[in-house]
């Protein structure tokens, strides 16, 4: 049964078929063979699973560890283990991972291969499970990857001292599906795949792209973990992630919120015992973190993954993640994760040249590879990459419960020519500039979201006037919830880093984006992207000296909260961090012993509570009626107002000055019916460092004098280089 070659193709881990050669057979006359390749074993007998007795003593066929006997008597086939000493002195027994047959289901295959399977992650990757029952139940783990240009796949783990010859893996034909159970492995292993490309060589080990936990880098295995059970939102958070609802945002990078004093990251139950409350203390209602998914470099802060479906290891297990989740949840905060499907790093491990071809990225480089970060581009027109691109965000949502995603650099997918030169970019078939594929992939994601996971959102940090990106797909757009006001965010930061007396000359910086605040479900966001890369912090862009660079940034602050579009902060802003970000240590926390800062981190959690408490500053931040400009015109004063409205009648009024002038008895024109209006927050209050200058507690009577062209007015003090907040009285 067994010819010279197919045992030299055998030792030489490149038989086409194991499982043809390999585990139990019977000949033409009818006999039992049971076969094993087992190198450095000595002796192997065979054991009858049902009645512990041995068999037969399996004879070497070849002296690199292959065995074979025929089975005396024996016409049937049977359950068996194997009975092993090893040429260490140990002796074990194990089930024969060749006594198995396919445990991927033909269905499974189909859909896999079609790019429609709704949970590819179920099939996919290293699952531990068990097979058979009572006696005859193995406890193991089956293996599954798609690589359809390889000529053998083994894996390789701490299951079999890491060879290559002793687990080759079950070809599932033109699926390109490859499999193999493998008895007594189990959660904690660590494993990798050994692969052989069409031309014959063996490729670096490469990790495996459907892994749920990963080493520590800089090691690279993946690990065998449990699939997590689903958790579905319940019906509050669905609530808050309402487009109606209030969004402050607190956006970490978990390795340098906080750190142990020797450098250590915080593992995620310390973690959880911290961030959230911290977050909730100060009024945020979602924490947003950098991307978590397993990536090699922490300097890339989890933008270059090469572990999609992986929490990373640099915070513990992924049963560790589960316990954040929920203590976010506990603070009655949203959680969402940056998630990474435009690009990742080559690093041979990893997914780049999977197969030995171009799987997972396009092949040409000018659709594959990005210059700016050095990354390949994932191939969006191949239904298997746009299924394992879709399956990570749904496993992220469905399996840790997590609210939503904001998905990093949209613009780079939605465009072929994204910073490309004439001449370096492949047009799409029409002959235009859109990546077809990537939009494809943006509509079908998010109809999978809202579909399998109400109440969960997306947000797309897109930076580009791309149309409809928060717009459902069935009115033609890509289906996102929210989109990132990037023009917002650097309109503004110009405005405010000019000095007050040329800010007159920048007037409109400030009420530009009120043009096409409707035009998407906006997020106002002053991200980490603010703050690194020589740009300094959030305080460091605001001229003056110190007193007026921090009643610059108040003002900001409050002008952020009371004009339409969901809040971000990136860590370390909400008290006014003066450096830039380093990611290699943690925020300079002791800066809260500075009175300035602190009064900064005491506003932020105030303009938080004030959002969440006036309906009138969040439930139409997407609708043109809960905005109205009051004074918009005073460039030469620098002064802005406006109001701001809900769907039940209720208003609150927003004043802002941005010279470091007082202005008293600023006439403000006010709409009709309200008698009285009150102060209920002032960015220059002392309380947050300010001079303290203002409207007091008591009412502000309206009095029937025209001003901005209404019939009604109310006196006011500004403040130098502030925000107030005024609601009827």
């Amino acid at each position: 049964m067994l010819t010279d070659d197919d045992v030299l193709a055998l030792i030489g881990a490149r038989h086409p078929d194991p499982f043809a050669v390999l585990g139990q057979h019977t000949d033409a006359t009818g006999r039992v063979w049971v076969r094993a390749l087992l190198p450095g074993a000595t002796a192997v007998t065979v054991i009858d699973t049902a009645s512990g007795e041995p068999v037969v003593k399996l004879g070497p066929r070849h002296p690199n560890g292959l065995f074979e006997a025929v089975c005396p008597v024996r016409r049937l086939r049977f359950d068996y283990r194997l009975q092993v000493h090893w040429s260490s002195g140990t002796d074990g027994r194990y089930a024969d991972a060749y006594s198995f047959g396919p445990l991927v289901g033909d269905a499974d295959l189909h859909y896999l291969a079609e790019g429609s399977h709704l949970r590819p992650f179920e099939v996919l990757g290293a699952h531990p499970m068990t097979v058979g029952e009572g006696v005859y139940a193995v406890d193991g783990v089956r293996f599954a990857l798609w690589a359809p240009n390889a000529r053998r796949i083994s894996v390789v783990g701490d299951f079999n001292a890491w060879d290559g010859r002793r687990h080759p893996m079950r070809s599932r034909g033109g699926s390109g599906i490859w499999e193999l159970f493998v008895p007594h492995a189990a959660v904690g292993d660590r494993y990798k795949y050994e692969i052989v490309d069409a031309q014959g060589t063996v490729l670096p080990l490469k990790c495996d792209p459907y892994a749920r936990a990963a080493q520590l880098r800089p090691e690279t295995a993946s690990t065998v973990a449990p699939l997590p059970p689903k958790r579905l939102l319940p019906p509050e958070r669905a609530e808050a992630n309402g487009r109606q609802s209030p969004m402050a945002i607190y956006e970490v990078h978990l390795g340098s919120w906080r750190r142990h004093p020797d450098g250590r990251f915080h593992s995620w139950d310390d973690l959880a015992a911290a961030l959230p409350a911290y977050a909730a203390s100060q009024g945020f209602t979602h924490i947003e973190l950098l991307p978590i998914s397993e990536h090699p470099f922490d300097g890339s802060w989890g933008y270059q993954t090469l572990g999609l479906y992986a929490p990373t290891s640099r915070f513990g297990t992924p049963d560790g993640f589960e316990r954040f989740v929920e203590a976010c949840h506990a603070q009655g905060l949203g959680l969402l994760l940056d998630w990474v499907p435009a690009h990742f790093p080559s690093d041979a491990h990893g997914l780049a040249r999977f197969d030995g071809s171009a799987l997972f990225e396009y092949a040409d480089p000018r659709e594959g590879f990005h210059r700016d970060w050095n990354t390949l581009i994932y191939n969006f027109g191949r239904h298997e990459v746009r299924n394992f691109l879709i399956g990570s965000a749904l496993y992220w949502i469905e399996r840790f419960g997590v609210d939503g995603l904001r998905v990093d650099a949209v613009a780079s997918m939605l465009y072929r020519d994204y910073s490309r030169e004439a001449g370096e970019w492949v047009p799409n078939v029409h002959g235009g500039r859109e990546n077809l594929e990537a939009i494809a992939l943006f509509k079908r994601c998010n109809e999978v979201i809202g579909a399998e996971c109400p109440g969960a959102i997306t947000l797309a940090e897109e930076s580009t006037a791309f149309p409809g990106v928060s717009s459902p797909t069935w009115a033609g757009g890509l289906g996102f919830h929210f989109k990132w006001n990037m023009g917002w965010m650097h309109d503004t930061l110009k405005y405010m880093a000019e000095d007050p007396v040329h800010r007159r000359w920048h007037h409109d910086k400030m009420s530009f984006g009120l043009v096409y605040a409707y035009s998407e479900n906006f997020v106002l966001p002053l991200s980490h992207d603010e703050v690194v890369h020589g740009k300094g912090s959030i305080l460091g862009r605001m001229p003056g000296d110190d007193w007026q660079r921090f009643a610059n940034l108040r003002a900001y602050y409050g002008f952020m909260w009371g004009h339409p579009g969901k809040k971000l902060l990136f860590m370390g802003q909400e008290f006014g961090q003066p450096g830039e970000w380093n990611h290699d240590t943690e925020l300079p926390w002791g800066l809260l012993g500075d009175a300035r800062h602190a009064g900064v981190q005491r506003l932020v959690r105030d303009l938080n509570g004030l959002y969440r408490t006036q309906p009138a500053l969040y439930r139409l931040d997407h609708d043109g009626r809960g905005f109205e400009w009051i004074a918009v015109q005073e460039s030469e004063q620098s002064v802005y107002a406006w109001l701001r409205r809900d769907d039940t009648g209720a208003v609150v009024l927003v004043a802002c000055n941005f010279t470091p002038v007082p202005r008293h008895g600023y006439r403000l024109g006010v709409p009709e019916g309200v008698a009285a209006w009150r102060e209920v927050l002032n960015t220059d209050s002392v309380f947050y460092g300010g001079s303290n200058l203002g409207n007091g507690l008591g009412p502000l009577p309206t009095e029937g004098v025209g001003a901005h062209g209404r019939g009604q007015s109310v006196l006011l003090t500004l403040p130098p280089l502030a925000t107030i907040f005024l609601v009827p009285d």
